[in-house]
């Protein structure tokens, strides 16, 4: 094991994956700048032919890398999220359907590497967390991970995967530090991980979320409720059955989710477990989300968005009424 940063842990998987398959390049915006350091040091070992700064274009390059897919290469696409509004039509009509409208002729080993930015203010059209709207759609792998070993590992699933995956890098990670193998290692999807083992209430946590969590897991501790965390890693699929095993434990449920409350990841969550879980629970299933609001600039006003500890504790505690 060896302490690394999230950001760091990323970088070194697109390198070890890129030396192991010539087919493996690297396309998307501000890729050679090394945008956070998850690039940095690409371009100076694989060149000009595998490491591809875009035109600003983001129909065009990821569409791109659509038709590279179908073909035989493996290409990893770098965007934020807020920029894939102007790419639907190639997540949706192309990306997530052409396996299927082509009767399992066409294979796309593609990743999206999508970066999840809140919290800096850069205002409305540059701070989206729209995970949720993409579970929605048949045909995409959704991973969202949360510490640095989780990150490589999930990110050399995706890359070795034969279908279009969807993988969000929440930015309020970038400089989270943790252990990492030093051996070669993946991650399957669908597979929670128990960040924290509890007896009296599940707080399901997804991406930067998680450590929010935690803080409130160990301030709820000095109230004498003990609480786990439960952190999905993935999305689509979910592990549906590591929730309710965790909710038959506890009694209580609650879901912690960057993106906005309606039809969230949370709101789903929370319908699992009302509707396979009804009988372990003793109170209402609790979500804890974005307000539905716009981002504002204002440095005063964005943090009161997104859920922290205070929200975080309040929900809990109302399973307890």
């Amino acid at each position: 094991m060896t302490e690394k940063t999230f950001a760091v842990a990323l970088n070194e998987a697109i390198k070890e994956e890129m030396r192991l398959d010539p087919s493996v390049f690297v396309m998307g915006e501000s890729i050679r700048g090394g945008i956070y350091g998850i690039t940095g040091g690409l371009h100076q070992e694989f060149g000009d032919d595998r490491v591809l700064d875009t035109p600003l274009s983001e129909t065009g390059f990821m569409g791109a890398a659509v038709g590279a897919a179908a073909v035989g290469m493996r290409p990893i696409v770098g965007s934020l999220c807020a920029f894939m509004w102007v790419a639907m039509d190639q997540f949706v009509n192309q990306v997530a359907k052409m396996k299927y409208m082509f009767g399992g002729q066409a294979t796309l080993p593609l990743v999206y590497r999508v970066g999840v930015m809140y919290g800096n203010n850069s205002a409305a059209h540059h701070t989206d967390r729209p995970h949720p709207i993409y579970m929605n759609i048949p045909g995409l792998k959704i991973v969202m991970p949360t510490t640095p070993a989780d990150a490589k590992g999930l990110f050399k699933t995706a890359l070795r995967d034969d279908d279009p995956v969807l993988f969000f890098e929440d930015n309020t990670l970038m400089g989270v530090r943790g252990d990492v193998p030093d051996e070669d290692f993946t991650i399957p999807y669908g597979v929670a991980d128990v960040k924290r083992e509890g007896s009296d209430v599940t707080i399901l946590a997804v991406g930067g979320m998680v450590p929010r969590s935690l803080a409130a897991a160990e301030r709820l501790e000095a109230d004498g409720i003990s609480a786990e965390v439960l952190d999905p890693r993935s999305l689509v699929p979910l592990d549906k059955q590591a929730i309710l095993d965790s909710v038959a434990k506890t009694g209580r449920f609650v879901a912690v989710d960057s993106a906005h409350k309606t039809c969230s990841f949370a709101s789903e969550a929370c319908a699992i477990v009302a509707q396979e879980g009804f009988w372990s629970l003793q109170a209402p299933p609790q979500r804890v989300a974005t307000l539905m609001v716009h981002p504002p600039f204002s440095p005063a006003l964005e943090p009161l968005m997104y859920p922290d500890e205070e929200r975080i504790i309040a929900a809990v505690k109302r399973t307890f009424e």
